[in-house]
């Protein structure tokens, strides 16, 4: 059995064990030299943006959103942070406000709507701090050819993913089908599209999988395996879904291979939602990963300080 790059591997091994440490380390988000800005710092001022956002989510208030921003951003916690990124304070700011500008509030709730948009964005720069130095994947054929990528259907079919996943159907008849099947079982899996093209790096796959047992020890029997629903997208695709109106953000942890999407609401009809949550919640704080509420799904970024651990899991899972 050999593991789908461009250099054959040896013969997977037996299942490990979990990689989350038996005990939680300290969070990785605020060194001791104070060299890096501090994330828990930054998240709890996101969180009390996002309550002032929300009151002034309607169209009326559109310059005090600005004045508020242009405040709030400014405040040392959410600075540094941004100041850190590529980008820098100022670029994020403008990049915000023009997300704001060209969003599209829902008829039922605009409030909830427009700090979602809020809430991703200024979270997911984590991602951007993080990885802003890796390479862009730009187009959809360099997530194809990339040696950094493995093909989650040939780990698939061979038993070795604890996750489940749902491959985007190439014709009308295939969406049509999936919209059928979802209608008459929707138990059966999430309401999602599913992945474009299903490749992963090896450390996003043994983080998956390592979550993926975690959760079927803190859940009752019959509770559906975890589900994944985005995983690497190139520029171009990220595009693609922000002219069909998704709040695709640009830069993203997706077209860099270090973040996932996975399925989080669905688990309220199996009365799972709430350990999902907790559990990715737990290795932000242990600073393994950045996740992002985005309401139906929860994104999720490796950390650069957990990708040695987990790309060493993914070799002695694979037997590579």
């Amino acid at each position: 059995m050999r593991v789908p790059n461009r250099s054959p591997g040896r013969q997977p091994g037996p299942a490990v064990a979990s990689t989350t440490p038996s005990r939680r380390l300290p969070s990785g988000d605020r060194p001791a030299d104070g060299s890096r800005p501090d994330l828990a710092a930054y998240r709890a001022a996101v969180a009390e943006l996002l309550v002032e956002v929300g009151a002034l989510a309607d169209a009326p208030s559109t310059a005090a959103r600005q004045v508020l921003l242009d405040q709030r951003l400014r405040e040392p916690a959410i600075a540094a942070v941004l100041d850190a990124t590529p980008q820098g304070l100022v670029g994020a700011r403008e990049t915000l406000l023009l997300e704001m500008a060209r969003h599209q509030p829902g008829s039922r709730a605009p409030a909830s709507d427009l700090t979602t948009l809020v809430r991703t964005y200024l979270l997911s720069r984590v991602d951007v701090l993080w990885w802003g130095d890796s390479p862009t994947l730009l187009t959809d054929d360099q997530v194809r050819t990339s040696i950094d990528l493995v093909d989650l259907e040939w780990l698939r079919r061979r038993g070795l993913l604890g996750f489940r996943y749902r491959e985007q159907p190439a014709t009308a008849f295939g969406r049509g089908w999936w919209a059928v099947r979802r209608r008459v079982r929707p138990a059966a899996g999430p309401a999602v599209g599913g992945l474009l093209i299903p490749r992963a790096r090896r450390e996003m796959i043994a983080l998956l999988n390592d979550l993926a047992r975690e959760f079927v020890a803190v859940t009752r029997p019959g509770t559906p395996p975890l589900w994944v629903t985005g995983l690497v997208r190139s520029a171009e695709h990220q595009h693609r879904l922000r002219r069909l109106g998704h709040p695709a953000t640009m830069p993203s942890g997706h077209c860099l291979g270090w973040a996932a999407d996975v399925e989080v609401d669905w688990y309220e009809r199996f009365g799972a939602r709430a350990a999902l949550a907790g559990l990715l919640l737990a290795r932000q704080d242990a600073g393994e990963v950045n996740v992002v509420d985005e309401g139906r799904a929860w994104h999720v970024c490796l950390a650069p300080g957990a990708r040695r651990r987990f790309r060493r899991a993914y070799e002695v899972e694979m037997g590579v």
